[in-house]
C-alpha cells in the first residue's frame, strides 16, 4: 500500500523536481504540494497525507511552526524535515516541534523512500550527519553538566527506566550503560525492552528525540 504523501517547499523548481522524484518512487502517493507553512497545515486537513516533507525556510510560516501545528491538530500525521540546513538550531527546533525524520536536500531517492517508509511506520529516520551533531551535542551538554543528578522520570516510565532512556539519549551502548548503573548488560537490555514498549519507540533514534521531546536532554 502507497503512503500518501504531501510536498511542502517554497521554491517552485525544487518542489517540481521533488515532485517529479516522488512520482517515480512506487510506494509513495504525492497527495499534493504546497508553497509555504500555512498552506501545508491547510492541505493536511483537506488532504490527509500520511507523511509530509517539509522544507523549514518558507515565507510566512516557517516548517517548524507548521510542524509543531500538524502534530497539534493531527498527531498520526508524521514529519521529515528535508531542507538544506543542518546547524543545531534547526535540527533541535525541528525535533522539538514533532519531526521524525531528518533528511539534507542532497539525499538519494533512496533514502527519501527508506525515510517515508520507516517513518510512516512509526519510527524516526535522520541523516547519519544530523544523528550524530544530535548526538555530539547532548554528549557536550552531559559533559557540561556540573555533577550527575537523577532526571525526573517520564509518566508511566519507572525512575529506572528513565534513567536509561536519559544515557540512550547521551549517545551511550548498552554496555557502557551497564557500566554506569553498575548492573548486567542483560538487565540494561530489559530496561531498554521495556521503556521502549511503554514510549512506542522502535529504535535508538527515535529514542534520542522522545527524549529531546519530554525534556530530558537539552541542547
Amino acid at each position: 500500500m502507497s503512503v500518501r504523501v504531501l510536498l511542502a517547499d517554497d521554491q517552485r523548481i525544487v518542489r517540481e523536481g521533488l515532485a517529479l522524484l516522488l512520482g517515480l518512487l512506487p510506494e509513495v502517493e504525492l497527495v499534493g504540494t504546497a508553497e509555504d507553512g500555512q498552506r501545508t497545515v491547510e492541505l493536511v486537513g483537506s488532504l490527509a497525507p500520511r507523511v509530509v516533507l517539509m522544507d523549514l525556510r518558507m515565507p510566512g510560516l516557517d516548517g517548524v511552526e507548521a510542524t509543531r501545528r500538524i502534530k497539534a491538530r493531527h498527531p498520526h500525521v508524521e514529519v521529515i524535515v528535508l531542507t538544506t540546513y543542518a546547524d543545531d538550531e534547526s535540527i533541535f527546533a525541528a525535533l522539538r516541534a514533532g519531526a521524525r525524520g531528518y533528511l539534507t536536500k542532497d539525499a538519494a531517492s533512496e533514502e527519501i523512500a527508506t525515510a517515508i517508509a520507516r517513518v510512516a511506520a512509526g519510527e524516526a529516520m535522520l541523516d547519519p550527519t544530523v544523528q550524530a551533531r544530535v548526538l555530539d551535542r547532548l554528549n557536550s551538554a552531559a559533559e557540561a553538566s556540573p555533577g550527575p543528578s537523577r532526571p525526573t522520570a517520564v509518566e508511566g516510565l519507572t525512575a529506572r527506566e528513565t534513567e536509561v532512556l536519559t544515557l540512550i539519549a547521551s549517545g551511550l551502548s548498552n554496555s557502557e550503560i551497564a557500566d554506569r548503573l553498575v548492573v548486567s548488560e542483560a538487565t540494561v537490555k530489559t530496561h531498554v525492552n521495556r521503556l521502549f514498549a511503554k514510549t512506542g519507540v522502535r529504535d535508538r533514534a527515535q529514542a534520542v528525540a522522545y527524549a529531546y521531546r519530554a525534556g530530558l536532554v537539552h541542547p
